[in-house]
């Protein structure tokens, strides 16, 4: 269990965000600086960079939950499920779910127009792909998968594949209802195909 203190950090950490966010989208991210985050969260400049080395990371604030779900769903699977099994399930449950990090939702609209917006967040999501890549190749490593980068690569590539067709449909007026079943399928088709060719490469 969190101490009082950790608990205290996630806190600060969380309301800086959620103050910043309706910020971003209401002025683009490019118009908002750091005084006005500090000033609206009721902290100081020097709190926002104790918690985010800079303002993009504000926006993503959910790049460490991402790897943490990642790390969750290798350690948590079961006998005998490899970890590039491990990684499909925990996409096809946060598909189901609606999740910020891989499902729809028609309220997540103004997040990816924000993105687009902005070529600083551009850059940063570019970067935030190639980190959480990083990181699953340090998982499978762990795992012993036998080629760990090259399954990272393209378990990235899959998902990243899967989730900005679903997002251009969104921003082009689908609703989110059909495009997660859609999206459900492209996963589940992407995975099959990664799967067969990882086992080929292992012959």
């Amino acid at each position: 269990m969190a101490s009082l203190r950790e608990r205290k950090k996630a806190e600060t950490r969380q309301r800086i965000a959620d103050v910043a966010t309706p910020m971003f989208v209401a002025r683009g991210f490019d118009n908002v600086t750091i005084t006005d985050i500090a000033d609206a969260a009721g902290v100081s400049k020097v709190t926002v960079f104790n918690y985010f080395s800079r303002k993009e990371d504000i926006f993503f604030d959910r790049i460490p939950e991402a790897k943490g779900l990642l790390t969750e769903a290798l350690q948590d699977r079961a006998e005998g499920e490899s970890p590039v099994r491990a990684v499909r399930r925990l996409l096809l449950r946060l598909a189901g779910e609606g999740h910020p990090l891989g499902g729809f939702q028609d309220r997540y609209l103004s997040f990816w127009r924000t993105v687009l917006g902005s070529s600083a967040l551009r850059a940063r999501a570019r970067e935030a792909l190639e980190e959480v890549e990083d990181h699953l190749a340090d998982l499978f490593t762990a795992a012993h998968d036998p080629h760990p980068r090259l399954s990272a690569a393209l378990v990235i590539a899959a998902y990243r594949s899967a989730f900005t067709s679903g997002v251009r449909r969104m921003l082009t007026g689908d609703r989110a209802v059909d495009v997660t079943a859609d999206h459900v399928a492209a996963v589940e088709h992407a995975f099959d195909v990664l799967a067969e060719g990882l086992a080929q490469g292992r012959r």
